[in-house]
């Protein structure tokens, strides 16, 4: 089948498509007019790359995701592990969030939001990074 077909199944744009297969996450073969052509394979691999992109897997953790599918003999423990590598990277980014929304809910709640020109807001961004 056709890159088209391939995006129309999968829901990735081609685009996509074609940087997986820049990168050699998926390896379409070539029918004899040089066109990609995909197979079922493909389609599987393809969709399962964009699952575990949604996950917020980067690419270097697809690609051994990948490798661990394809493994028959892996340990589940190694894809656990990832995951819960994953987990604890995704609690450190929801604790820094909280946090900015903890900073910008206070200096929000200071701010007058009147006509006059001072601004807590404004004077804290100003202040630029805390050196150390």
């Amino acid at each position: 089948m056709n890159i088209g077909e391939v995006a129309e199944r999968t829901g990735l744009p081609a685009k996509t498509i074609r940087y997986y297969e820049d990168i050699d996450l998926v390896r379409p073969a070539r029918a004899p007019n040089g066109y990609r052509d995909y197979g079922e394979d493909d389609v599987h691999r393809l969709a399962f790359l964009q699952r575990a992109r949604g996950l917020g897997f980067s690419i270097e953790e697809c690609r051994l995701l990948l490798s661990l599918y394809q493994d028959k003999d892996r340990a589940s423990a190694d894809v656990k592990a990832l995951a819960l590598d994953k987990i604890t990277e995704i609690d450190r980014k929801l604790a820094e969030l909280q946090s900015l929304r903890t900073t910008l809910k206070r200096l929000a709640d200071t701010c007058h939001g009147d006509d006059r020109p001072e601004c807590p807001i404004i004077d804290e961004i100003a202040k630029g990074p805390t050196l150390q």
